[in-house]
């Protein structure tokens, strides 16, 4: 069983950065793929970043790309989520997830989710 929890949410200016972090316990975190996705009010949760266990290849949803950075540390068991130039867009619950399936890009691959927390982006 994998625990996941992330931090590092918050209110920013547009143009804003933040970054956010899922910190594992239970298991390592090195065997798993790794995905970030965000669920704003009223809309469908929806693929951000993932990052695969070997290699690190990493893959981006069109709407971030060059602006957001997903990376990991396996040493801390943490994945991470750089968030640059934010847009009010951006506002929403962001939820990190493990999983060793193959389709990272799809939510009902992952296997363990942690609660989300909260970036809100003010104009």
């Amino acid at each position: 069983q994998v625990q996941l929890v992330e931090s590092g949410g918050g209110l920013v200016q547009a143009g804003g950065s933040l970054r956010l972090s899922c910190a594992a316990s239970g298991r390592s975190l090195s065997s798993y793929d790794m995905g970030w996705f965000r669920q704003a009010p009223g809309k469908e949760r929806v693929f951000v970043a993932a990052i695969r266990s070997r290699g690190g290849s990493m893959y981006y949803a069109d709407f971030v790309k060059g602006r957001f950075a997903i990376s990991r540390d396996n040493a801390k068991n943490t994945v991470y989520l750089q968030m640059n130039f934010l847009k009010p867009e951006d506002t929403a619950v962001y939820y990190c997830a493990a999983t060793l399936g193959t389709t990272i890009t799809n939510d009902s691959g992952y296997m363990y989710w942690g609660q989300g927390t909260q970036v809100t982006v003010s104009s």
